[in-house]
Formats: structure tokens, C-alpha cells, sequence
């Protein structure tokens, strides 16, 4: 479509309208019934049109409604000031009558085409399809020649400000504004530093002001409450005003709950520590070792978010601040975190998955010599040594003095190594023996004795194998006393389900997969700490069960220890067989000149029986002080002891 020349004052509009209408630019005709004037009356005839002469049917589009002016909607002179010619000429507006386009059918609108510069050709068939003119005016202005609007403004101007060529505003700003705005910037910056500064003085001085507020608060641990006996429990649930005939009837923990209860209410701060089991619906409890692991009213509940934000896992030994049970609660709560498995909170974010841990044979001993008269730990430290990550199995026929020789293990861990977590496990035990190991050993003691069920058995034994691989993440030396091992796997003989496959004796083909999983968490970690486990196996007790649980477990240690039953018969203590008994890759816990009058001394016993063999060493050793003496007391060039 060709651009529409301007009108002059000397035009004649009727020959402008008979020239476009020659070149076929607009041709409107007024006697028809689609078009109306301003005031609404259609230039017609007077005579009113029948409906169907003014209706059309649907989707149909009149010729009219075809052309340029009748989509724009209004007429190109409208809201166009004249302007000035080159010639001098003044140039006047033409008045002209507005003409409105009525519609009969709704056009879908087609889509712009920003490729093209206009709007996307519309499918065949379509309604109506536009082709934009290049030199058609979308507002129906008169612009200039790279004119964006109406107002005259200049190609390179974006505004109507009369700015300089290549002014950003109309302001007129200097170099100045820049510096002013640096200047306003740096001041901002210097008040948020200071804001800052201020608000982390407040934040510690409100840290220190709360912990001296806690430090003059009473405080109490509960750990030290389940340590305690019923009667000094009692008499301190009477100090805080706990009616004797209360208590009756209550156990221990309900004790206990009480006594934290009403030291609450008197402004007290309770501290606890215990173990945590994450329970299926993702939130946890802190479970008292006191109590091996034992679900009771005096368990500390952690809420699922506290466990994702520490990075909380099973068997970690949390330490923190509680609060009392609120209103509808029953248990008391985690209020701060204070450290886990004995280190920083911190710690707990950065520590690598125990199954990720390099394992590697043991190459520190674990010295298990404490005094001339304990003869039992200075043979072991001699024949069968012991290091750090060992996999032990002590294999003993009932009666043959087990449990005192791991009495004296835990004892002589216990005073030569303190910086190793020793615990020691006890599985379907006797009552007495629980008591007698726990006043002999300064150890953690945990106990499920014959009394309680399987499921009991395999809880704890669970519990204290998580517990263990979780402080070896944080790089701490384990040591675990096992007694024993083939009573656990009785236990979980019991709770299996059952595969349809019996071994011999009884035994489910699935049951032994969880102890071996136990015993074969043993190990000497490269990346640091290490988990030791001493276990016992029953033999000779005339369960073929028994016999088939110890065969399994024969050849998965690295080192292992044989008690003789007829050496307890004759009363030789410790009832050790030398000839069985041994320790795998000894060469990196001995040093080489151990090992050259080790290997001597065994030459020497060889042809020796058993009970021969004890007598003598028990002899020789009484009359040495220790171990070394015992070995410089040893001839290298000959075939004897001196």
C-alpha cells in the first residue's frame, strides 16, 4: 500500500477522494448498511433494511471489512496535525468524518510474527489474514522518518526531553553524579558492617548472659540418676517433694521421671546422654546404656528435623541440654545438641561411612600386660598378641574359665590403653554374672540376660554394633567383648524368618548372615581408629547346633585363642592350649627379636604335652617380673631356658 500524501489547503478533497478511489486505496461506500456516521445514523436510505439484508452469516466477512481502513479501525487523518511545508505553505487540518467499521463476526486475532516483523501468515481458510503495509503507521500518526511516536521528537532522542545527542537523560548530569553515587555506597556499606558488627556483639553477649544464666541454674544429669540404687533414688525423689507412698510402686525410670519433672518445675536444667535409635517414622530416642538400651519413660526424644540438621544416625552417642515434656507429651526433649560420639557437633557433617573405611590387618598390639601375677594376659601377649582391629575368637568348652580371662582382657585394656572405648557384651547370660562384670570392669556393660526374649538379644547386640562403627567414623580405637557369639546366633536362629533351608542341628541357612555381619565389622581402619572384637564359642556342649555355629565362625577370625577342658580339670589356670592357639600377620605386632625367641620358645614345647606346657611357663613366669625378663632369661644358642 503506497503512504498517503499530505494534504495542502488548496487540495480539493473531492478529487483527493476520486484520485485514492482510482488507485484503489479506500473505497467505502456510504448507501451501505455496515457502515454508520458519528452519530450513529447509517447514511442509508431512512427506510429500515429487513434482517436479512443486514445480517450475514456466520464466519462470512463483507468486502468492506477487507480493506486496510477497516482493519486500523479508524481513519489515517485522524488525530494528525498538520505541519508546515518545505515550500513555506501553512497547511491546515481536514476535517473528516469518522467512519466506524461494524463487525458481524468475532476475528480470531493471529499471532505476531517477531521474525518477520508483522503477524504470522494464517492457516487457508482462515477468517481474516493480515499483510501489514512496510510504511503503514501502527498508531495511525503522521510520524517522521525514524519517528517512534506522534510528538516530533528527533530519530536520536527516546523521550520528549530536548537532550543533547547521545545524553542519557535530561538532567544533564556531570561526571560528578558517579562519584556522588561511589560516595552514597561506600557510607551504606560502612552502617551494614557496622550493623552488623553491632548485631554479633548483641548475639554474644546474649550467648554469654545465657550461659551464665545456666551455669547459676541447678543442674542435673540423668545419667548419674540411673547410676543410682533405689534408696537413694527415693530419698532424693523426697527432696523434691515426691510422696513416699508414690512411690511404692513405681520402678527405677518412673523414679527417675519424677525427679526430673519436679527439678524442672524448680528452674533446673536437665543434661543427658545416651544412644539414639531412629525409629521407621524418621524420629528417634535417646536410649540410656545404664539401661542396656532399654525403652523407658526416661528416654529422650529427637525430633526428625534435629536429626537431619546434625546429621544424626543410628547407634551416635548424643549429648545435650533437655527440656520437660510439654503439655499432651510424654517424653522429655532434645533442646541443644551439645557434642556427638564424644567430638564437636561439626564433626558429625564431614565423617565418611563406616562401609567405606579401608580395612587393613592390625599393626598396633594392644599390651595386655599389667602385673607378675596376671599370667593368663602375659602368655596372650606373648603367643597369641593382640592389636588393634583384631577379629579374636576365643573357643571354650563350658567351665573352662572364659569369662575371668576376659575380665582380665577388659582390665588390662582398661589401664594400659584408656583412650580405647571398651564394651563388653553380654548375650544370654546369668544375672550374677552381669553384676560380677560390671563391678569388675570399668567398662560400659551391656546385658540381655537368659531371661529375656530373642528379639531382646538381637536389639542389643544391634545397639551396640552401631554404636561402635559410629565412633569409628569419628576416628576412635573400639573394643568389644563378646560372650558370646554362638548364643547370638541362636538368638537370631529364633527371629529369622525362615528360608525353608535347615543346616544340621537346626541351624536356618539365613540365621548366621547377621552374626558374621557382627564379627565381620571388625577391623583396622587406614583412614583412622579401629573396632576390636573379642568373641567366645561354646564347644563341647553337646548341641550339634553349637558344633555347626562354631564352624561357621571357625576360619572368619585373624586370631584365636583354644581353652582345654583338661587343663581346668587339673586346675591350670589359665586352661590355654599353646599348640592351638595363635595369632595371624604376628610379625606386625612383635618386633623381631620377640619373634626370633617366640619362634624358639615354640620349638622348645612342641614335643611337650599340653598341661606339661602350662606348668612350665606358669613357673618360668613367676620368677620373672615381666616379659621382656622372661625373654632375656631365654638361651638362643641352645634348645633350653636357663
Amino acid at each position: 500500500m503506497a503512504p498517503i500524501r499530505r494534504r495542502r489547503a488548496s487540495d480539493n478533497p473531492e478529487s483527493e477522494t476520486n484520485e485514492l478511489t482510482e488507485q484503489g486505496q479506500l473505497s467505502l461506500d456510504p448507501s451501505d448498511s455496515g457502515f454508520v456516521s458519528e452519530d450513529g445514523s447509517s447514511p442509508a436510505s431512512s427506510g429500515s433494511a429487513s434482517p436479512d439484508q443486514n445480517s450475514a452469516p456466520d464466519g462470512a466477512v463483507s468486502d468492506h471489512s477487507q480493506t486496510d481502513s477497516d482493519r486500523t479501525g479508524t481513519s489515517a487523518s485522524e488525530n494528525t496535525l498538520a505541519h508546515a511545508d518545505s515550500d513555506g505553505e501553512p497547511e491546515t487540518q481536514v476535517p473528516e468524518k469518522r467512519v466506524i467499521v461494524r463487525q458481524r463476526s468475532r476475528r480470531k486475532p493471529v499471532p505476531f510474527d517477531s521474525r518477520q516483523g508483522g503477524p504470522s501468515s494464517a492457516a487457508p481458510g482462515s477468517d481474516m489474514q493480515f499483510v501489514r503495509d512496510p510504511g503503514e503507521n501502527r498508531d495511525g500518526g503522521q510520524r517522521e522518518n525514524g519517528g517512534r511516536d506522534s510528538t516530533g521528537r528527533d530519530s536520536n532522542q527516546r523521550d520528549g526531553g530536548q537532550r543533547e545527542n547521545g545524553g542519557r537523560d535530561s538532567n544533564q548530569r556531570d561526571s560528578t553524579g558517579r562519584d556522588n553515587n561511589l560516595r552514597e555506597y561506600r557510607e551504606h556499606r560502612d552502617q551494614g558492617q557496622d550493623n552488623s558488627r553491632n548485631y554479633q556483639q548483641n548475639a554474644n553477649q546474649n550467648e554469654a548472659d545465657a550461659s551464665h544464666d545456666t551455669e547459676n541454674k541447678p543442674k542435673l544429669t540423668i545419667n548419674e540418676l540411673t547410676r543410682m540404687g533405689m534408696h537413694a533414688l527415693r530419698d532424693l525423689a523426697t527432696q523434691y517433694g515426691v510422696p513416699h507412698e508414690d512411690m511404692v510402686a513405681m520402678k527405677k525410670q518412673e523414679i527417675i521421671f519424677q525427679i526430673l519433672k519436679a527439678h524442672t518445675e524448680h528452674n533446673g536444667i536437665i543434661f543427658a546422654a545416651g544412644s539414639l535409635e531412629i525409629l521407621p517414622d524418621g524420629y528417634g530416642f535417646l536410649r540410656s546404656p545404664q539401661n542396656s538400651y532399654l525403652p523407658g519413660p526416661d528416654d529422650i526424644y529427637i525430633s526428625p528435623s534435629q536429626i537431619r540438621l546434625f546429621n544424626l544416625k543410628t547407634g551416635d552417642t548424643v549429648y545435650g541440654q533437655i527440656r520437660s515434656p510439654k503439655e499432651g507429651e510424654r517424653f522429655f526433649a532434645l533442646l541443644r545438641v551439645e557434642t556427638v560420639n564424644f567430638d564437636e557437633v561439626s564433626a558429625a557433617q564431614s565423617r565418611i561411612p563406616f562401609d567405606n573405611l579401608t580395612p587393613l590387618y592390625p599393626d598396633e598390639k594392644l599390651n595386655l600386660e599389667t602385673t607378675t601375677e596376671e599370667i593368663s594376659t602375659r602368655i596372650m601377649n606373648l603367643f597369641c598378641p593382640i592389636g588393634k582391629g583384631q577379629r579374636a575368637l576365643i573357643v571354650a568348652p563350658p567351665k573352662t574359665g572364659k569369662t575371668i580371662l576376659m575380665q582380665r582382657i577388659a582390665n588390662a585394656i582398661t589401664t594400659n590403653h584408656p583412650e580405647v572405648y571398651l564394651i563388653v557384651l553380654l548375650i544370654d547370660e546369668r544375672p550374677e554374672e552381669v553384676t560380677d562384670m560390671e563391678r569388675t570392669v570399668k567398662a560400659e556393660v551391656i546385658s540381655s540376660t537368659f531371661d529375656e526374649q530373642a528379639t531382646r538379644h538381637v536389639q542389643v547386640a544391634e545397639m551396640v554394633l552401631e554404636k561402635a562403627r559410629r565412633l569409628v567414623e569419628h576416628k576412635r580405637d573400639v573394643v568389644i567383648l563378646l560372650d558370646s557369639i554362638t548364643r547370638l546366633a541362636r538368638a537370631y536362629n529364633q527371629t529369622v524368618p525362615t528360608s525353608g533351608k535347615v543346616l544340621s542341628g537346626g541351624v536356618d541357612s539365613n540365621a548366621l548372615h547377621k552374626p558374621k555381619r557382627f564379627f565381620g565389622a571388625a577391623r583396622n581402619v587406614e583412614e583412622g581408629g579401629s573396632l576390636t572384637i573379642i568373641a567366645t564359642a561354646l564347644i563341647e556342649t553337646g548341641s550339634r547346633m553349637d558344633e555347626v555355629i562354631f564352624e561357621e565362625f571357625k576360619g572368619t577370625g585373624n586370631m584365636e585363642i583354644n581353652l582345654d577342658r583338661k587343663l581346668s580339670d587339673r586346675r591350670l589356670f589359665p586352661a590355654v592350649s599353646i599348640k592351638k592357639s595363635g595369632t595371624r600377620k604376628e610379625e606386625l605386632l612383635l618386633t623381631e627379636e620377640e619373634m626370633q625367641k617366640i619362634w624358639v620358645l615354640r620349638k622348645v614345647i612342641n614335643p611337650m604335652d599340653d598341661a606339661e606346657i602350662m606348668e612350665l611357663l606358669i613357673d618360668r613366669m613367676k620368677k620373672s617380673k615381666n616379659n621382656e625378663a622372661f625373654l632375656r632369661s631365654m638361651n638362643t644358642g641352645s634348645a633350653g631356658m636357663d
